[in-house]
């Protein structure tokens, strides 16, 4: 009995030590929002510049490069930071349309050709609204910011967009 005994204890100590490393594992494993290079959903955070005449405005975008990261895109948001967005880049431009379907908050998307100017803005988006918002030619990338964020910074079509992309 005593023989059992030690032998259970043995292998409950034995087991508790292994766990015991499982500390400095999780810390690699960390949740995305505690690593400053990825945001709350996973994504890279990448910062992005919107040059418009003399002035230049400063964003930290989510990159939204998956299908399915482009599909979610900002659905079930309830909050966009003034200086925070989502950028689509697409492999090859093409001509982009969106939804607002799911999407709580307001959106203002910036339809942004291979040159890095900005090609059309369909601006404040109607929440939960399934009308498409489309581009009017081949896009290379999509920019959501929060709704009225481009006019109130005086944002326009012809307007220069540049990211560092980190891949």
């Amino acid at each position: 009995m005593v023989t059992r005994f030690c032998g259970a204890m043995l292998a409950t100590l034995a087991l508790v030590a292994c766990n015991a490393s499982a500390p400095s594992d999780a810390a690699a494993q960390r949740p995305a929002a505690e690593k400053p290079d990825l945001s709350p959903a996973g994504l890279d955070l990448v910062p992005l510049t919107i040059r418009s005449g003399t002035k230049s405005h400063q964003f930290t975008v989510e990159m939204a490069r998956s299908p399915q990261e482009q599909a979610q895109g900002l659905m079930f948001r309830t909050e966009l930071a003034p200086d925070a967005g989502m950028l689509f880049p697409f492999p090859t431009p093409k001509p982009a349309s969106f939804w607002m379907k799911n999407t709580v908050i307001s959106l203002d998307l910036l339809f942004i050709r291979a040159d890095g100017r900005i090609e059309s803005i369909a601006a404040n988006a109607v929440p939960y609204s399934i009308a498409p918002l489309s581009s009017t030619g081949p896009v290379a990338a999509v920019l959501e910011l929060a709704g009225g964020r481009a006019a109130e910074l005086g944002i326009k079509p012809g307007d220069t967009v540049t990211w560092r992309d980190k891949r």
